[in-house]
């Protein structure tokens, strides 16, 4: 199996990605560090991040669970793409499609996820080499986009992201998701709670998963 076949398998058997908006480095690191103890195992640190690439290094350096795969979001240029995975991010993930960013991440063997919202995209990322494309905004294209799509395209994998909430989870599984990242929803507490609440909604979308796809 090759480096990026072993990240992608990594990724769709954790199944959910915690996608981490942090107003700081000190922010993105500890929103990160109580995901993954609320049982999140993809974090993906967006660059919206005032120094991303340095919350990712700090991840990668820290997190020693084997099963944790740290990841980039928001990568708007193939520039920001290299600064990502050389911080040691395993897979990056942007809102659109863009060919350089792919050439990047192919060149490192790194899965590329480009956002994607209509069947055009979605072909032109395959054709590029995404093996997986993330359906953005998920919730304006909604649980069934993935159902229809399949139709006439079969082989490809697609991860909600935006719009996904524990109570349409079962619909986005039952669809077919590959995976599906989840992000305010996990940090809607933390300014009266502390970040001990992204624990605590980190594992209710664990448990919901896996009581979901248990039945």
């Amino acid at each position: 199996m090759t480096k990026k076949s072993r990240i992608l398998d990594q990724l769709t058997r954790n199944y959910l990605f915690a996608v981490v908006r942090g107003k700081n480095v000190t922010d993105g690191v500890r929103i990160s560090e109580a995901c993954c103890q609320g049982g999140l195992k993809n974090i993906e640190v967006t660059y919206t991040t005032p120094q991303a690439g340095e919350v990712i290094r700090q991840l990668s350096d820290s997190i020693t669970d084997e099963e944790v795969v740290i990841g980039a979001g928001t990568v708007l240029d193939d520039i920001t793409a290299r600064d990502a995975i050389l911080s040691g991010a395993k897979f990056v993930v942007s809102p659109h499609f863009d060919a350089k960013i792919s050439e990047v991440c192919n060149r490192y063997a790194i899965p590329y996820l480009p956002g994607c919202g209509s069947v055009t995209e979605i072909i032109q990322a395959m054709e590029n080499g995404s093996d997986v494309v993330k359906l953005f905004p998920g919730g304006l294209l909604g649980a069934s986009y993935i159902k229809d799509v399949h139709g006439p395209i079969p082989d490809v994998e697609m991860m909600p992201s935006g719009g996904v909430s524990i109570d349409n989870l079962d619909q986005w599984i039952g669809n077919g998701a590959w995976g599906v990242g989840v992000g305010s929803a996990l940090t809607r507490h933390v300014a009266t709670d502390g970040y001990e609440s992204v624990t605590v909604e980190a594992k209710k979308f664990v448990d919901k998963v896996a009581e979901i796809k248990k039945s």
